[in-house]
């Protein structure tokens, strides 16, 4: 009995844990005004080379 309880308590952490940013996405109110422009360059492509060469060096 008390490994269900321990179950259900860990079980209920992990949907607040998981649901938390959820209902927070919710509650924002965004408005028009609040759309952010910008100029973006193209990448150099150094993470993918840093994560190809990592992955090599296991």
């Amino acid at each position: 009995m008390f490994q269900a309880l321990m179950q259900l308590a860990k079980g209920l952490a992990v949907a607040a844990v998981v649901s938390s940013p959820l209902l927070a996405v919710q509650n924002v109110r965004a408005g028009h005004e609040s759309i952010i422009e910008g100029d973006y360059s193209r990448s150099s492509g150094a993470g993918f080379v840093l994560m190809v060469s990592l992955k090599r060096a296991r």
